[in-house]
């Protein structure tokens, strides 16, 4: 019996540990000259193969009914808009999604502070899930002020969905508008919901929004410029190397540190010209985010049915309505442009493009001419 109890609380602890960071994910926004913005992040979910790299298309005028313990008996509302999201163990909802009018709704985990409200049967005609919230904003707005006004209508109550993997679902969001206007929303304290300025764009996990801005204050002392040479008792010191200014940057997967250090690249980012510049711009930013399988997850409990933490990286062209993404199985970056979908007669549907599941690499290999002279 203490073999068995032992057994089990060591599994409990192993669980524990890992499935409380299954989900490190970091999001940040770049502005361009030309008046554009683009939202980007970085995908990681540990456990297994969530499929996020299947994208659901949802045209206008959908009906949707929201989720709440006793099933589908929730809030009913026609979409107007439709859109594009990245989904999750088949799910009509994931990661982040974009609108037709370039809205941008983004879900990142927020474990151990999330808190949803208690379900009321007598208020199930305003209540949903946490991914009903995300197609209600993406279905239903175009501006970020336009949520925010009408966030009280709703009550997110917690839907425990056995097909989400097994895995709870305490999220916070990231909200953003082709203007640029931008919020977090975080539901705490039995379904209290607190509205936050993001600081520069940067968005990670737990604890609480207003927890990392009082941590930036930490690291007030990082630099771009490098270091000052000095001397000291007869020894004349200099930087070894470019980045001095940057010592003392958290380097670690946390999400307190990589809050530190999306805000760090946001801020240093060089001009950009154009949305595109943008994109791939923020695509470099994030390769300093890609998570190593075995650097998340303990040994002996590697999951067999994925190659890499960060499953999917994705970047919203907010002015020009493009959502770029590239995936675990397939680095190459493929895009879906909305403005070439009709919304109102599309069919909704599944876009799956790693069928493959194996990377696309070109050889340049210079070949010897076969034809003798």
């Amino acid at each position: 019996m203490k073999n068995k109890l032992k057994k089990i609380t060591a599994f409990t602890l192993a669980f524990l540990m890992f499935s409380t960071s299954v989900s490190p994910c970091t999001g940040i926004t770049l502005k361009s000259n030309d008046g554009g913005f683009v939202v980007a992040r970085t995908v990681e979910w540990a456990l297994n193969d969530a499929q996020h790299n299947k994208i659901l298309v949802v045209p206008r005028n959908k009906k949707f009914i929201g989720q709440t313990p006793q099933g589908y008996n929730g809030k009913k509302w026609d979409g107007k808009y439709g859109f594009v999201t990245l989904t999750a163990y088949d799910q009509p909802y994931g990661p982040d999604g974009l609108n037709e009018e370039g809205l941008y709704v983004g879900v990142y985990y927020l474990p151990d502070f999330a808190d949803y409200a208690i379900y009321d049967s007598k208020k199930a005609e305003n209540s949903m899930s946490v991914g009903d919230l995300m197609q209600w904003m993406l279905s239903s707005f175009k501006k970020v002020d336009e949520i925010i006004a009408n966030l009280k209508s709703v009550i997110v109550v917690n839907v425990d969905n056995k097909e989400f993997g097994g895995a709870a679902l305490p999220f916070h969001f990231k909200i953003v508008d082709p203007s640029g206007n931008s919020k977090i929303i975080e539901i705490v304290n039995k379904g209290e919901v607190k509205v936050y300025d993001p600081y520069i764009g940067v968005i990670t996990n737990s604890p609480t929004y207003d927890w990392h801005l009082i941590n930036q204050r930490n690291y007030l002392n990082l630099s771009t410029s490098p270091n000052s040479p000095m001397s000291l008792e007869g020894f004349n010191l200099k930087p070894i190397g470019g980045g001095s200014g940057l010592i003392g940057l958290p380097g670690d997967f946390t999400p307190p540190s990589r809050f530190v250090r999306a805000a760090a690249f946001t801020a240093s980012c060089r001009p950009l010209e154009t949305s595109f510049d943008a994109v791939f711009e923020s695509f470099r930013i994030l390769d300093n985010f890609n998570i190593p399988l075995g650097a998340q997850v303990p040994k002996e409990h590697l999951p067999t049915d994925i190659v890499s933490a960060t499953q999917v990286t994705s970047a919203s062209d907010l002015k020009n309505k493009v959502y770029y993404y590239h995936t675990m199985w397939n680095r190459q970056i493929r895009k879906i442009d909305l403005k070439a979908i009709d919304f109102a007669s599309v069919k909704e549907q599944i876009i799956d493009d790693d069928g493959l599941k194996t990377n696309t690499i070109k050889d340049v290999t210079p070949k010897l001419n076969s034809k003798k002279k």
